[in-house]
C-alpha cells in the first residue's frame, strides 16, 4: 500500500491490531465500529479517474475505527488472497476539507493477505466480499499531532476498481540452466543452499548480473517489490555476511529501495531466476560498509516473485 494507504492506514493498524482473533470473513463485506456515524455519507459518482462529490454531516467524529460499504459496485465480489486496485479521497472529518486524492493517479494495490487479516482484521474483511465498483467509507479516529492537541477525524472513501489473484510465489527457482563465463564466483549447491567460492575473483570495474537459471515467469520492473532467497558473501574476505536461506525465510523488498547493484542488477530479469551478482563497492556500501558488508560484494539471488 502505497501513499495515501501507506500514510493513513498503517494508523488504523494499530488502533485494530489490539481488537482480538480476527472474525472469520463471511461471503460479503463485513461493516465495523460507528456505522450509524456514517449513515450521512452520500456520494455522486464521477468515474474512475476523479473523486466523487462527498456529502456528509459534520464534524464527524468517530472512536474507533469504523467502515461500511455506502455504495455497492456491480462487479464480482473479492476474495481473500486477492489483490484489490483502488482509488482513494481523505477528507477532514470536521470540515470535509480535502486531505488527499488518488482518484487522477494510478490505483493501489491492497493485498488481502493473512497479515492483513490478523494486523487489521477490521479493514480485512471490509474489502474481502466487496463488489467490484462498490465505495467504501473507513473513518479514522483522530490522532495526537506533534503538539500533543488531538487532531480530527479523518474520513476515506475508497473506491474498489478491480481485483485480481496474487501472484504465486515460488519455492525454489525454475527455468533453464545457464553456464556462466570463466572468471566468475563459483557457485555449488548443498541440500538446495546455494555456497559460493570467490577466491581468485578479480574486483569488479562495473557491475555483473549473471543467470545461472533462466526463469521462465514475468520480467521484473525497477517498481516491483520482489520475494527473493538469497546469500551475499564480502568479496575480499570471502565471508557470508548475510543469508535467507540461514533464517529459513524468504525475504520481500521494494527493488527501488535497496541497494544500487541489487536494483540494477535485477530489473529486467524474470521470475524464477537464480542470479549471481558481482557487485562494486561504489553500488553496494562503499568502503565504510554495513557491518561486514564491506567493499566488494558478491551475492546469489533466487527471484521466486514480483509484484
Amino acid at each position: 500500500m502505497r501513499r495515501i494507504l501507506a500514510i493513513l492506514i498503517p494508523g488504523l493498524l494499530l488502533l485494530t491490531a489490539c481488537g482480538g482473533e480476527p472474525a472469520a470473513p463471511e461471503p460479503t463485506s463485513q461493516s465495523a465500529g460507528e456505522t450509524a456515524k456514517l449513515d450521512s455519507v452520500k456520494l455522486t459518482e464521477n468515474g474512475d479517474k476523479k473523486a466523487p462529490k462527498v456529502e456528509f454531516t459534520k464534524p464527524l467524529d468517530v472512536t474507533e475505527p469504523t467502515v461500511k460499504v455506502v455504495t455497492e459496485g456491480g462487479g464480482d465480489r473479492v476474495k481473500a488472497n486477492q489483490i484489490a486496485e483502488v482509488s482513494v479521497l481523505a477528507l477532514n472529518g470536521k470540515d470535509g476539507a480535502t486531505l488527499d486524492d488518488s482518484f487522477p493517479k494510478e490505483p493501489q494495490p491492497v493485498e488481502l493477505n493473512d497479515e492483513l487479516k490478523t494486523q487489521s482484521p477490521i479493514i480485512y474483511n471490509a474489502f474481502v466480499g466487496a463488489k467490484v465498483g462498490s465505495h467504501l467509507a473507513l473513518a479514522a479516529p483522530g490522532q495526537a499531532g506533534a503538539d500533543g492537541k488531538a487532531q480530527p477525524s479523518q474520513l476515506l472513501i475508497i473506491k474498489v476498481l478491480s481485483a485480481k489473484d496474487a501472484p504465486k510465489v515460488l519455492d525454489k527457482p525454475e527455468g533453464e540452466t545457464v553456464t556462466p563465463p570463466p572468471g566468475l564466483p563459483t557457485v555449488t549447491e548443498k541440500d538446495g543452499v546455494p555456497e559460493l567460492d570467490v577466491k581468485g575473483v578479480k574486483a569488479p570495474k562495473e557491475l555483473i548480473a549473471q543467470d545461472l537459471i533462466k526463469g521462465n515467469g514475468p520480467e521484473v520492473k525497477a517498481t516491483d517489490t520482489l520475494t527473493v532467497n538469497y546469500v551475499g558473501v564480502a568479496l575480499a574476505s570471502g565471508k557470508k555476511f548475510d543469508s535467507s536461506f540461514d533464517r529459513k525465510e524468504k525475504a520481500s523488498f521494494p527493488l527501488n529501495n535497496v541497494i544500487k547493484g541489487w536494483t540494477q542488477g535485477l530489473t529486467g530479469k524474470t521470475v524464477g531466476s537464480r542470479v549471481l551478482l558481482v557487485i562494486p563497492k561504489k553500488l553496494a556500501y562503499g568502503d565504510a560498509g554495513q557491518g561486514e558488508a564491506k567493499g566488494d560484494l558478491v551475492f546469489v539471488v533466487d527471484i521466486l516473485g514480483a509484484k
